[in-house]
């Protein structure tokens, strides 16, 4: 079948109700629904998704519906079983025999948080499937999933190493049978993208299409294998809430083997690679973009000029998840550099060399922009021994004339500088002035790498990208 429709059997409150109308809501209304929705979609559909929790909610009623909808399904079509089952040992034994054996779903969706062992008893046989939650679609996952580890897994690139990529490698690893696929969100397509790099062969069950508001053509763009398979697309609500159900099922088809087609005749379609990586920093661009720290129009500078755009990382501070992922993208650059401590301009730096500092376990200093007249009277601020290398962090780069005042004040008290890192490179005179005094500036990203994104996505009006950049031009 030429189909990537993975068709959710999500029986939420909300379907049951318009389904009973006045009466009370029961596991027959539970069974006629995902049995409507199954003969609706069966010509199109590759695999079902039922979610184990909806069933559940009625008791040992609801799991017998359960038994009843998956035995309802065609043969040839697989069973995905949405479950997240996750233990150790018998315990994990038994929900592998109650998925397989007692249920008849032919692939289960496991939480990989307690190690292989929590994972084998499903991979045993090699006739039933395991997709390992990687990086979810929900907007929380950034809590755990987005942290930086330490490798088990050789890594093929250097840098920041995140649990779903630790996840994503462990499943390439794990996978003996050819069983074992992964969960990672359509609404995160640049992460989607880097584990498609990772596992080039893996199937990939992509949620939050639909009502998540993630974009068909991005996710596939970031997650089709060269086949033009490899990842299967759920969409529950948007099947089983529509007026024509079956309608809706075919054209949603279609619509995934137009979106397929075209971006596998894209003549630039490329996978991810390391070195490509620093297209995936566009995401970042795109975040800031949206939180306000960028922001086009016209506005008065120190100076007195107009300027048609304005950076402001201060706003930083009121978004915790940004400034986490800001952080995590100065950890590549800061990792080929040899340094002792941070040294944080205040005030905007601060909270992003502190996030530095907590991810990466390097101490910090900062030098004050007033000199203490009482207590120790101290020029910069914590723990540092002289002769000790300190790299600089800050968040935008203009002219280099800031960067200049500090690197003064943590000379002065014996501790030596070679390299300044910031997140924004205004890429107006700051490298080129500190390479003259021999110091190396670094950027994560620059302003004219963001405005070329900007203006081939559409993202900012061309008209407002043209005047940044004549803006620029006049050396401003």
């Amino acid at each position: 079948m030429d189909s990537l429709l993975c068709v959710g059997l999500d029986p939420h409150p909300k379907d049951l109700r318009a389904l009973a109308g006045q009466a009370e809501i029961t596991p027959q209304h539970l069974r006629d629904f995902c049995l409507r929705v199954i003969e609706a979609t069966t010509n199109v559909a590759v695999a079902y998704k039922p979610n184990a929790a909806f069933f559940e909610a009625f008791g040992f009623v609801g799991v017998q519906v359960l038994q009843e909808v998956i035995a309802a399904v065609p043969d040839g079509i697989p069973v995905i079983l949405d479950a997240k089952r996750g233990d150790i040992a018998s315990t994990a034994q038994a929900y592998a025999q109650a998925v397989f054996q007692k249920m008849g779903a032919h692939a289960v969706t496991v939480n990989p948080y307690l190690g292989y062992d929590a994972v084998e008893p499903f991979l045993a046989d090699p006739e039933r499937g395991v997709f390992l939650l990687c990086k979810t679609s929900n907007p929380g996952a950034a809590d755990l999933q987005d942290l930086l580890t330490s490798p088990t897994v050789a890594s093929p690139w250097q840098g920041a190493f995140t649990l779903y990529e630790q996840v994503a490698l462990l499943a390439q690893k794990w996978n003996q049978n050819d069983n074992l696929g992964l969960v990672v969100g359509a609404t995160y397509p640049q992460e989607l993208m880097k584990v498609r790099y990772l596992v080039p062969d893996l199937w990939i069950l992509a949620p939050g299409v639909g009502a998540q508001g993630g974009d068909l053509q991005a996710a596939l763009q970031a997650g089709l294998r060269r086949d033009g398979l490899g990842m299967l697309v759920p969409v529950s609500r948007g099947l089983s809430q529509a007026q024509k159900p079956r309608q809706a099922a075919y054209d949603l088809r279609d619509q995934i083997s137009r979106a397929r087609d075209l971006v596998l005749g894209q003549a630039t379609y490329t996978a991810f690679t390391p070195e490509n990586r620093d297209v995936l920093d566009m995401s970042l661009a795109d975040d800031l973009l949206e939180a306000g720290c960028i922001r086009f129009g016209e506005f008065a500078l120190k100076s007195g000029l107009k300027s048609p755009i304005y950076i402001d990382l201060r706003r930083l501070v009121s978004y915790p998840g940004l400034l986490s992922k800001v952080a995590s993208a100065y950890l590549p650059i800061l990792e080929r550099l040899h340094f002792d401590r941070l040294a944080a301009l205040p005030y905007a730096a601060l909270p992003i060399a502190t996030a530095i500092s907590l991810q990466s376990s390097k101490p910090m200093i900062y030098p004050r922009k007033e000199v203490k007249t009482y207590g120790t009277r101290a020029e910069v601020e914590g723990d540092f021994v002289q002769g000790e290398r300190v790299v600089v962090i800050d968040d935008l780069a203009t002219t280099g004339g800031s960067k200049f005042e500090v690197i003064e004040k943590l000379t002065s008290v014996g501790l030596a500088v070679q390299d300044i890192v910031v997140l924004v490179d205004r890429q107006s005179g700051a490298t080129q002035a500190l390479a003259q005094a021999g110091y190396r500036l670094h950027a994560v990203l620059t302003l004219a790498q963001m405005l070329d994104h900007w203006e081939e996505s559409g993202r900012v009006p061309s008209g407002q990208i043209a005047a940044v950049k004549e803006f620029l031009q006049r050396g401003s």
